[in-house]
């Protein structure tokens, strides 16, 4: 068969015995919604998709988004054949060590990949974010004739994505805003790994999306170029709604004998049937050899190229015309975090009259922001409809109503959609312009988790503000006093988790989150207020490093050590004087970031927790995450059960995370035979 003006079939047919091949070679995948979805990526990466394959990260790109993770060698192969940095032999190390074609596509990893995805629904609802910053950043830098920024985002998803209840909350928030530069293609294919969906699946989908506000293009054949083609230029048309394009495709098109199973979903297709595949489709090339024909006519660099270049044209243009906003742009999108928060991060740590007050470290945070937010433009706040308990709204809030808000507005109502709002935030920072910042109550990281297990994986910078941190918030009872949400927040890898005991330590916890270009951060504030916490200079100057000597033992070298974050620091001095009563010396220390004292250099710990002297830790939480630092003869006063509904100061007195049951622990772990912790 001769190339030389290769057919639509057999562009697609490309993706397809590439996904086909990877996947045999790796023994592993998932080789059926690449050749199921093929002929659909042929068309939008062919003809529509704005990208650079010579420049990922060209801001004006359009943004494709693979929210059916799983099938991520479609994602490798469109790279590849567009001429990404990636080479045949990257598609042929795929799934294997240290290779950068691992099973699910991973941001930062992989050239052109826009964000983490597998888990899902979530990659929807990062391009619901996605399309809400680009609508933002249009609205706020764009002057009439220099649409700056003007780009797409695509989305990829299936039946699982729609079954995930996340996306139901991302979609009914993208339908609310109006995103109309926001097109997902659903891959009705009627399978997921248990079978056949109509079992466990039986929405009606386009009904449900138009309820949401969308526009939505029904009775697409997904395998037919010329109404894919139709498809998406209807859904470009419609502008002011998102729309979602419902294609009817056939999992694992082209395999003459597991098309249409769930057979082919998860597992390669075996040496029998990829051979039969090749005849079946006509295609006539060993593993991972494409014509040099085909290879020319998926090439996207030239075009991408001069798109590119035309786009830089209107920004120099843009710069002559609009100096400061061109600036602005580009320190936006740019510019380190350091050059946009140092003077930010100065004025929040330099304005300490309030540091003196006592109040409740979510007031604290709020008056952090109140500082912050007029200073830093790229701030995107938001709560799951608890703006007036965690505070994040500030005076110079501007909230995005209905349509998606304009050039000032700076604060996103999510309604109740905590899982939905990590996961917008987690692609507002990908696409690049915003620090999201959104709050709930800490009780309710359970429903983020996720989200926020991507975003430390992603290295995003997102500030998760987590109030109402403990039993103390009350009478709301044990459904919403949070236990072990704090323990499982810091396992986490990569995500920074701070406890603030008063305003000043929240202000340091601020600052460490603008720092903190490459991490997530949790604040866990408090809904009762705390009185400030008497430092000498030295103690401040190391708060940033998440734990630091508070209150030394008056006899200098103490008998015991005293651990304590928040609330419970208050405690843990009261209960130092008791014990000094009895000629018992301990030392405070404040650990308001456990994640950032154990990055400390290991001589740090040691001058602060004091290797060969017995801890006792006190944290109104779940006591098993202290026992790393207290050891085996140490001891941790908290909790190993729920709340339950009173006041605040009952439920202390009543649970023991008291000074008195503090200076017990330290009596009992004096009477025990020692055991070094490091």
């Amino acid at each position: 068969m001769s190339y030389a003006n290769p057919t639509r079939r057999e562009l697609a047919n490309a993706i397809r015995f590439l996904a086909i091949d990877a996947v045999q070679a790796a023994n592993s995948g998932h080789p059926g919604m690449p050749m199921g979805m093929a002929d659909i990526a042929e068309v939008l990466w062919r003809k529509y998709l704005k990208h650079n394959p010579a420049a990922p990260d060209w801001v004006d790109r359009d943004r494709f988004v693979l929210s059916n993770g799983h099938g991520s060698m479609l994602l490798y192969a469109a790279l590849h054949l567009t001429g990404y940095e990636l080479s045949i032999d990257d598609l042929k190390g795929f799934r294997q060590w240290q290779s950068v074609t691992p099973g699910h596509p991973e941001r930062g990893l992989t050239p052109g990949v826009e964000t983490t995805t597998g888990p899902l629904g979530q990659g929807l609802a990062n391009a619901v974010g996605m399309a809400m910053a680009e609508r933002l950043l249009a609205a706020r830098f764009n002057e009439p004739g220099f649409d700056i920024v003007d780009h797409y985002t695509y989305v990829f998803l299936g039946d699982g994505c729609l079954m995930e209840g996340v996306s139901h909350e991302a979609c009914s928030l993208a339908g609310t805003w109006h995103l109309g530069k926001l097109i997902a293609f659903y891959d009705d294919n009627g399978i997921s790994i248990d079978g056949h969906v109509e079992g466990w699946f039986t929405d009606q989908t386009a009904m449900r999306f138009r309820a949401y506000g969308w526009h939505v293009v029904e009775r697409v054949d997904g395998h037919d170029p010329q109404s894919i083609e139709r498809a998406i230029d209807e859904a470009r048309g419609e502008r002011d709604r998102p729309s979602l394009i419902c294609c009817k495709t056939v999992i694992g098109h082209g395999s003459p004998n597991r098309a249409g199973s769930h057979d082919v979903h998860g597992a390669p297709l075996g040496t029998a049937e990829v051979a039969a595949t090749r005849k079946h489709l006509g295609w006539n090339h060993g593993p991972f050899d494409i014509p040099d024909p085909i290879r020319d006519a998926w090439d996207a660099r030239s075009v991408g190229r001069d798109r590119n270049m035309v786009w830089r044209t209107l920004f120099e243009a843009y710069r002559t015309r609009f100096p400061e906003k061109a600036s602005r742009f580009e320190l936006r999108l740019h510019g380190s975090g350091d050059e946009r928060s140092a003077d930010a991060i100065a004025t929040l740590l330099e304005e300490s009259e309030w540091f003196e007050q006592t109040m409740a470290t979510r007031k604290a945070s709020q008056k952090c922001l109140e500082l912050l937010v007029s200073r830093l433009p790229e701030l995107l706040g938001g709560s799951a409809d608890l703006a007036p308990s965690n505070l994040t709204m500030v005076s110079a809030s501007h909230a995005i109503e209905a349509g998606a808000g304009n050039g000032k507005s700076n604060y996103i109502h999510y309604g109740v959609r905590e899982f939905g709002m990590a996961a917008i935030m987690n692609g507002l920072a990908l696409h690049g312009g915003f620090v999201p910042y959104g709050g709930t109550f800490l009780v309710f990281s359970d429903y983020a988790k996720n989200a926020l297990r991507m975003a430390a994986l992603m290295h995003l910078q997102c500030v998760y503000v987590f109030t109402h941190d403990s039993i103390g918030l009350g009478e709301d009872g044990p459904t919403h006093q949070p236990v072990e949400h704090a323990a499982m927040l810091r396992m986490i890898p990569g995500l920074n988790v701070w406890r603030p005991a008063d305003a000043m330590e929240t202000a340091f916890a601020w600052a460490a989150a603008l720092e903190t270009t490459n991490s997530p951060t949790a604040m866990l504030l408090s809904r009762q207020n705390l009185p400030p916490l008497a430092r000498t200079a030295h103690a401040r100057a190391n708060i940033c490093r998440g734990g630091y000597v508070l209150s030394e033992a008056a006899g200098g070298t103490p008998d015991v050590i005293l651990i304590a974050t928040g609330s419970e620091v208050e405690l843990a001095l009261i209960a130092q004087a008791q014990l000094a009563g009895e000629g018992i010396d301990a030392r405070v220390i404040s650990m308001p970031s456990t994640t950032a004292f154990d990055r400390q250099p290991p001589e740090y710990r040691a001058a602060v927790l004091l290797p060969g002297v017995r801890r006792v830790a006190v944290e109104a939480a779940a006591s098993d995450f202290w026992r790393k630092y207290v050891g085996l003869s140490g001891a941790v006063v908290g909790l190993s059960h729920f709340g339950e509904s009173a006041a605040a100061a009952i439920l202390y007195e009543q649970f023991g995370i008291t000074a008195s049951e503090i200076v017990n622990a330290v009596r009992r772990t004096l009477d025990v035979e020692f055991e070094t912790v490091d």
